[in-house]
């Protein structure tokens, strides 16, 4: 009895000691697979389902948040809806325990539409938060549900064409903030006796500036009749009328007749009385502006005005003479869409409506 007890004892103990031994290693889940179906319907859902063999519960991360500490799914189950178009990489984890897991990666692309049908490009150029010798003095990111007025306010009405025999009428419903973009919409709808509405906003009295670096990054409307535009007047406008006040225009595009592809940059002053300008532009060697996000840009100082498309100089324009005295001091923003014009004509048979401008944010560095 006494021998018993004892080897019953050892081999307790050895029992004991080989399931504490350390280098048991445990079998990992194998054969992981990630799949993604994406919503049709452009409100940005994606339902995930990862599976593998032996795996007790699974982890994904959907891409949005390099800090995320992603979702547990016991079934490999997990539904996500996107707020920004784009390209995101998710990464799915088969656990066998908390630290012991596999992992597997899958890239998808995120198109959202918005009301009426407004398609954000999932493409195209981007421009820093940061440059050398400058700081960010202002920007306007659009993540809000609606236009902050404390930067913007709302020009409404047509206004005797806006000088340009423009045909639309400015509403402020034509303008929303939504998933982070600002769009302009240009439609074809009769309104106070006009057949086209869309909308123009302004900083004029909430923000001004002279001189600075400024970017744009926006994808623009298209068709025959379309005038969108970035723009800066002078401050002083209410007592020095246009264009002895100065005019800037960072951006403007003239739909229709194969001209979407280009975009122009002007600087309009009064020289001693007699109206100047000096414009340029740059066209890109395929595709249209519309087809996804560009970065407008001008660089403002004492000296010069350099305008970009990308990042890349096309024009410039030497403001230390005199006669460009406009330029030394503060401008405020434009966004508009205009629809016909003294630029662009009419629309006709061929634009479609509706049209939008949509803006991804604006920043100016000093």
């Amino acid at each position: 009895m006494k021998f018993s007890a004892i080897l019953f004892s050892f081999i307790l103990i050895a029992t004991s000691c080989k399931n504490d031994d350390p280098s048991q290693k445990l079998t990992l889940p194998s054969n992981l697979v990630l799949n993604a179906t994406i919503s049709s319907d452009g409100t940005g859902k994606v339902i995930f389902t990862a599976t593998a063999d032996k795996a007790n519960f699974y982890t994904v991360f959907f891409g949005e948040n390099p800090t995320e500490t992603g979702e547990k799914t016991t079934d490999g189950s997990a539904t996500h809806a996107y707020a920004t178009a784009g390209s995101y990489t998710v990464r799915a984890q088969a656990h066998v325990t908390q630290t012991e897991f596999i992992t597997e990666t899958k890239t998808i692309t995120i198109t959202i539409v918005l009301s009426e049908n407004v398609i954000i490009p999932t493409t195209g150029a981007t421009s820093p938060l940061t440059y050398a010798g400058k700081t960010l003095a202002w920007q306007d990111e659009f993540d809000g549900t609606s236009l902050n007025l404390s930067n913007w306010k709302y020009e409404l009405g047509n206004n005797n064409g806006w000088g340009n025999n423009e045909t639309q009428y400015y509403r402020q419903e034509n303008a929303q903030v939504k998933n982070g973009y600002l769009i302009i919409t240009a439609k074809k709808e009769t309104y106070n006796g006009y057949n086209y509405t869309s909308s123009r906003i302004v900083t004029s009295g909430l923000k001004s500036f002279k001189y600075g670096r400024v970017d744009i990054r926006a994808a623009n409307p298209k068709g025959q009749g379309i005038w969108p535009a970035f723009w800066m007047l002078g401050s002083n406008i209410q007592t020095t009328p246009w264009p002895a006040c100065g005019e800037i225009d960072i951006m403007e595009m003239i739909g229709g007749q194969g001209r979407e592809k280009t975009v122009f940059g002007t600087a309009h002053w009064d020289n001693n009385g007699a109206y100047a300008s000096f414009s340029a532009n740059k066209s890109l060697a395929s595709g249209i502006l519309a087809d996804e996000f560009h970065v407008y840009s001008i660089a403002w100082t004492s000296n010069s005005i350099i305008w970009y498309l990308d990042n890349v100089q096309y024009h410039s324009v030497d403001i230390t003479p005199s006669a460009l005295s406009e330029f030394q001091k503060e401008f405020f923003f434009i966004f508009n869409v205009a629809v016909g014009g003294t630029l662009p004509g009419d629309p006709d048979k061929t634009t479609l409506f509706p049209q939008n401008l949509i803006v991804d944010y604006i920043r100016v560095f000093q």
